[in-house]
């Protein structure tokens, strides 16, 4: 009993918050709930972004980065340490969202079309990709992109954010890789056109 008291104690010897990535891993691997819940705070920010990207609101955001962590825990030993805690984290919360959007093959498959008026549409053909994150405040490009339809949306990260082929978005969304195409160059349209008057007010 004595023996086993002593253990426990020994496993928190050094404040979790200034436990490294190693150790949080370590602590994880044992079931250790205070060594769990530091690993979900320090990557919080970071994959709640992600998820912000993909999802249509904070709520779904959160349900996607939930379920993404559970993945994490359960799936902690096929980690191998050869390439960066962070990235195989990442890899898995961004399945975890086009798993969800599977889920909701319904809504995923409903495209919106975009009627443009011709003011809108010549603004949108005028603006550089580059402009399209240069000088515009995180939010406002996460609401932006939230405003495109789930299928503009998901490609779009996925080439963007996640640098996919569309050959490799296809196999992952199960579309063509012409659809991949299509919808990339629309969710460009459409984010351009969104955020037309954030770029019309930046100074050059």
């Amino acid at each position: 009993m004595n023996n086993h008291s002593s253990s426990s104690v020994g496993v928190h010897e050094k404040p979790s918050s200034q436990m490294t990535e190693e150790e949080l891993i370590h602590g994880c691997l044992r079931h250790d709930k205070i060594c769990q819940k530091q690993l979900y705070d320090r990557f919080y920010g970071k994959m709640m972004g992600v998820c912000m990207r993909y999802a249509k609101n904070r709520d779904e955001a959160k349900d996607i980065l939930n379920e993404g962590f559970m993945k994490v825990f359960t799936n902690l030993r096929n980690y191998n340490h050869t390439g960066s805690f962070e990235g195989w984290l990442r890899r898995i919360v961004v399945n975890t969202a086009i798993d969800h959007l599977r889920k909701n093959r319904h809504e995923y498959l409903i495209v919106n079309t975009v009627y443009a008026d011709q003011a809108g549409l010549k603004k949108a053909e005028e603006i550089e990709d580059d402009d399209i994150f240069r000088n515009i405040h995180q939010e406002d490009i996460i609401k932006a992109i939230q405003e495109l339809s789930p299928a503009y949306r998901t490609v779009f990260n996925l080439y963007v954010m996640e640098e996919f082929t569309h050959k490799e978005i296809a196999e992952k969304l199960d579309i063509s890789e012409g659809t991949s195409k299509s919808n990339l160059s629309k969710a460009k349209f459409n984010l351009k056109k969104n955020l037309a008057h954030f770029i019309s007010n930046t100074p050059k």
